[in-house]
């Protein structure tokens, strides 16, 4: 509702307002793109089709870490069909990318540091001839001996220095309170996260095509365009101008599509020899081609009172980065800021290292940097209930961090922080039904009719979490919209242009709900997301509805402004102008439809948002606000183990989580749903299996993720407590169900089975 002085002009009786525009803001409108990818028409990149396109193939390294001491093109050269075998010889601008750390090279020109890096770039008129090119080049390696260990590497000084600046890509200490803090009961423990795959169906692929200004265009799936663009415009020298890019069909990110992986090889093939190219990746190409979840390996211990009151903790975390940094940082930043979980800690030390090594790199994916130490502290919760003979709910409860509270950093938690509610919540959701089941699709090992119900036994177990939405530590995160309004048809139609990604969230049809609750038009297409408009950073973090749609939102109401003063000029109505049903509306009613004001004119304006400043922590972890929102979430796990064979079979998972403000309440349920299948995938089945720097699983018959016969009925109770920093309250959703179902399903298997499992993802020979 917006305010406006009143003015000298005409006036007329204001007329009721009888209609509203649906599909706005808490409602659940049909997804413009659902249909489509249901019946399977929905264009993704690797549908892109262009005329006389050559494909484009990539050869990558045998080795985890070697020495190129040369490379032999002319066999591949010599193929008919093949246009072009490029090197590193061959990159036009710096040969040389990276997010955080610009530290990776487009292709391997010296050394090659894991099995997979980029080493050469062949184009061909059929993708079965770029095949065969690879095939034929001939490379001579120097075998040096790999780094693989992470806990080795952040203290063996006589390891080799994978980079100039060593080995550690990030240390960060936390100090709060007395280090030295002493307990009544005392737990501790180590505790092992394997290496997770994003998994994404739609493997990375790519058109571009040269332009004639020298410059190109490039229609891609990603998670952030403009990043994208700027690290793909300087490897080509070109101005960021002349690169083009506009965002394709996506089939899932998760994180994995935050850094490069086709966008610049694509393009040097397409300059070289001026015509489109095409890359997809096979998907063993893409197990090597993206980025993974960090393993980690992490020591905690606890220390509390007798009456079950935390005392201290103190954890060292080494997470494996891989070969190169990528998101590396903001994962050691995220784990030792949110270390100690929920939870009311008046004594933190934390040492958090990450680490360069020759195993296949690591960096973005859903609940960055909180999943490996919600595993571990959730372990240590249980741990410390059964010392003190406690229920490990209520032990939760009791150590709950609320509004007031502060963080390990001292930052003070200045929204709603409902722990304590959402543990008594889940715990009060309904549980299945017990006794026995003669459906063998409901017992542990399915239909391959493993057991019929023999040694399986029944656990229940908890975990909840906290999760930093948008980016941390003094990072400027903005987005930019750009919205039109205007006559189409004779009604009142907006455009919304922006850069966000969809990948598959729904963010599409959130911006349209916004555009139709700020504006009140029922008609709202959203633009093609490419470069032509202003950054909008990366789906990730559980952002975009926070800061897009918070530029979306600033952009309708610099429309609506523009609107309300043809108002006040023609009308002299300024008191509670406002915008439904494609009417202007006052307080005292309908002023002018939307179709007299506009007119043949066009309203369009472009707006940023900018959400608080952060800032950066000083060398003991002190910041007032590192992170600019926290949100929670808790799972409660039932499982049915056949304790016998070491087999799971999850029977539920119950879910509580705060939202703030549900925007469309049915995609935040789909939101909790995935992320709690892929924080079970992570609980029993999902790990990359990776062997002397070796991926030994690259398919999706040998890595695991779960199905819908995997996927157990989940019962959700969802709560608003709004943020008043935020957008109509809203509080990130996407990522916290997947951190707190890990240690849920766990600890739900430690209690049918007695076992001490530190380990996860659990299999079988953990259990029996």
């Amino acid at each position: 509702m917006t305010n406006r002085p009143s003015a000298q002009a005409p006036t007329r009786t204001p007329q009721r307002l009888d209609d509203a525009i649906d599909g706005g803001i808490g409602e659940s409108p049909l997804r413009p793109d659902g249909t489509l990818k249901v019946r399977g028409e929905f264009a993704y990149a690797s549908d892109l089709w262009a005329e006389d396109m050559l494909w484009g193939a990539t050869l990558r390294s045998p080795h985890p870490h070697a020495r190129i001491r040369s490379i032999d093109l002319g066999a591949a050269m010599a193929m008919a069909g093949v246009h072009a075998v490029l090197t590193a010889e061959d990159v036009p601008g710096e040969n040389i990318y990276g997010l955080k750390t610009v530290d990776q090279p487009v292709l391997a020109s010296d050394v090659v540091r894991y099995v997979g890096e980029a080493v050469a770039l062949v184009a061909a008129d059929h993708p079965e001839t770029a095949r065969r090119a690879l095939e034929r080049i001939v490379v001579d390696y120097e075998v040096l001996t790999p780094v693989l260990d992470a806990e080795r590497a952040a203290h063996d000084e006589d390891l080799p220095k994978l980079h100039p600046n060593g080995n550690v890509v990030r240390h960060q200490r936390i100090l709060k309170g007395d280090p030295d803090a002493a307990a009544e009961v005392v737990v501790s423990g180590v505790y092992t996260v394997g290496m997770q795959d994003q998994a994404f169906l739609g493997p990375e692929s790519g058109l571009a095509i040269p332009a004639e200004d020298g410059g190109v265009d490039l229609y891609l799936a990603t998670q952030d365009l403009h990043s994208d663009l700027e690290q793909t415009a300087r490897a080509l020298g070109l101005p960021p101008e002349k690169v083009r890019m506009t965002m394709s069909g996506v089939g899932g990110a998760f994180g994995g599509r935050e850094d490069l992986s086709i966008q610049v090889h694509v393009c040097m093939l397409a300059m070289h020899v001026g015509k489109p190219v095409k890359m997809v990746y096979s998907r063993e190409e893409s197990f090597y081609g993206h980025v993974h979840r960090h393993p980690a390996k992490m020591y905690y211990e606890h220390g509390a009172s007798r009456d079950g009151t935390l005392v201290y903790v103190k954890a060292t975390q080494y997470f494996d980065g891989g070969a190169y940094a990528s998101k590396t940082p903001v994962v050691v930043g995220n784990a030792t800021t949110l270390g100690v979980g929920p939870y009311a800690v008046p004594n933190v030390r934390i040492d958090g290292w990450g680490l360069y090594t020759n195993n296949p790199p690591c960096g973005a994916m859903r609940g960055l940097g909180a999943v490996q130490p919600t595993f571990a502290y959730e372990s240590q919760m249980d741990r410390l209930a059964a010392e003190l003979g406690m229920d490990p709910v209520e032990l939760r409860v009791r150590n709950a961090i609320a509004q007031g509270g502060t963080t390990p950093t001292g930052q003070v938690v200045d929204s709603p922080a409902p722990v304590a509610e959402l543990l008594e919540r889940v715990r009060a959701l309904p549980m299945p039904p017990e006794g026995g089941t003669t459906d063998i699709r409901e017992l542990p090992g399915g239909t391959s009719n493993s057991t019929h119900g023999e040694g399986v036994v029944r656990g229940i177990g908890y975990g909840v979490t906290i999760k930093n939405i948008c980016y941390s530590e003094g990072a400027d995160d903005f987005s930019t919209a750009r919205v039109r309004l205007q006559l189409l048809g004779g009604e009142p139609a907006a455009m919304v242009h922006t850069a966000a990604a969809e990948v598959g969230q729904g963010l599409v049809t959130v911006q349209q709900q916004i555009a139709r609750t700020e504006l009140g038009v029922e008609r709202v297409t959203i633009h093609p997301n490419d470069t032509s408009v202003g950054p909008a950073g990366s789906s990730s973090a559980s952002r975009q509805t926070y800061v897009t749609g918070g530029a979306v939102q600033a952009a309708c109401h610099a429309v609506r402004d523009v609107l309300f003063d043809r108002v006040i000029e023609r009308f002299g109505t300024a008191v509670g102008l406002s915008l439904q049903g494609g009417k202007v509306v006052s307080a005292e009613g309908v002023v002018a439809d939307l179709t007299e004001v506009l007119g043949e004119d066009v309203i369009e304006e472009t707006r940023e948002f900018h959400h608080r400043r952060t800032s950066p922590m000083d060398a003991d972890g002190r910041s007032d606000l590192a992170q600019v929102q926290h949100a929670f979430s808790a799972h409660r796990a039932v499982v049915d183990v056949d304790t016998e064979l070491g087999l799971v079979k999850v029977v539920q998972l119950a879910c509580a989580q705060d939202v703030g403000k549900a925007v469309n309440p049915e995609a935040v349920l789909g939101q909790i749903q995935g992320g709690s299948a892929q924080g079970l995938g992570l609980a029993v089945m999902e790990e990359v299996q990776v062997s002397n720097g070796r991926i030994r699983n690259p398919s999706f018959t040998d890595y695991l993720i779960p199905t819908i016969l995997d996927m157990p009925p989940m019962e959700i109770d969802v709560i608003e407590r709004g943020d008043d920093n935020a957008p109509y309250g809203v509080r990130g959703v996407g990522e916290p169900p997947t951190i707190s179902t890990t240690p849920a399903v766990v600890a739900a298997i430690r209690a049918a089975t007695g076992k001490n499992l530190t380990h996860t993802p659990v299999a079988p020979e953990h259990i029996i």
